[in-house]
């Protein structure tokens, strides 16, 4: 899943990317209030973890801003503020979680994990395509009732064609979803994890749509 992390404290944001990135997740950090309204107005997530004292721009109004704008990514506030008044108006703002700071990572991404499960319906405990099972908390896949050893990138995008077949994504949108905004990523590298994919799995797993992109074809069987 890709992850936006809004933090000005560098060392928290740091250690956040890290933990997250662990957990096979998708990590873009900026560490200011504009730039994250801009992001999250142009690009996709699939959650943001929004600190509240930001520059240039606080975290209750970049929510405040996000939710006039209908976008309804999940929200978690991660913060310093414990006042019961702040809960109460990051909540009302239409925050989905409020975490306060210090705070143990254990109990972080086991909300991470119940906001992804409830977001859309999409998150769910297992899914099934086409002789296929993945759990997408453990990251593990099944093909006819044996593993197959995927590595994170290769069960991101896996999870995210097979979570809605019949829609046909671009490649900008699978290489943001896989790499978000690292650097230094090979031209080809989204034909590699497809290929891959597609040999350790099933040869028509995906269907390339020339000059569009790729779609896994709807459910059968």
């Amino acid at each position: 899943m890709r992850i936006l992390v809004v933090e000005d404290d560098v060392s928290l944001a740091d250690g956040l990317v890290t933990a997250l990135k662990r957990d096979g997740h998708t990590v873009d950090l900026l560490q200011d209030g504009i730039h994250a309204l801009e992001a999250l107005t142009n690009e996709r997530f699939d959650l943001v973890i929004l600190d509240l004292g930001l520059p240039r721009l606080d975290g209750f109004s970049v929510l405040k801003q996000l939710r006039s704008n209908s976008n309804s990514t999940p929200v978690l506030i991660l913060t310093a503020r414990d006042a019961t008044e702040d809960k109460v108006e990051g909540l009302d703002l239409g925050a989905d979680d409020y975490l306060v700071k210090p705070f143990d990572v254990i109990e972080l991404k086991a909300r991470i994990r119940a906001l992804l499960r409830r977001s859309n319906g999409r998150f769910v405990s297992e899914i099934h395509y086409r002789g296929l099972t993945l759990f997408p908390d453990s990251h593990k896949v099944l093909y006819q009732e044996k593993e197959v050893n995927l590595t994170r990138r290769e069960f991101t995008l896996l999870h995210e064609l097979v979570s809605q077949p019949g829609h046909v994504y671009t490649r900008d949108v699978l290489m943001q979803l896989i790499y978000g905004w690292e650097e230094s990523v090979d031209s080809n590298a989204l034909e590699v994890h497809i290929h891959h994919l597609r040999k350790k799995i099933f040869p028509d797993l995906i269907r390339t749509i020339r000059g569009i992109g790729y779609v896994a074809d709807q459910k059968m069987g």
